[in-house]
């Protein structure tokens, strides 16, 4: 229903809280599909990051309210603030 507008940005908080993986795997297809097929720009908030990494082409992280890092991907995954903040010190 949230397309029949043909909305240029859709915005979904936690749509893959309660999934099971199944369900997570066609969440992640249906994005995929509005977002590559339909010209849709998704804002994605979302704690699975399996999901936010797979499908994201840009990352926004926020720790406790703050921001604390964007980038790609492979960049937030390697960037050592976002591995200090939610994997604590090495």
């Amino acid at each position: 229903r949230c397309m029949v507008t043909q909305p240029e940005i859709l915005m979904l908080d936690e749509p893959a809280a309660g999934l099971n993986p199944k369900e997570t795997k066609e969440l992640d297809e249906l994005i995929a599909e509005l977002r590559n097929h339909h010209n849709t720009t998704i804002l994605l908030i979302e704690h699975d990051m399996k999901l936010v990494m797979g499908i994201s082409d840009r990352i926004y992280v926020v720790n406790q309210g703050t921001p604390l890092a964007n980038g790609t991907p492979e960049e937030i995954r390697n960037n050592p603030d976002v591995i200090r903040a939610y994997l604590g010190e090495a």
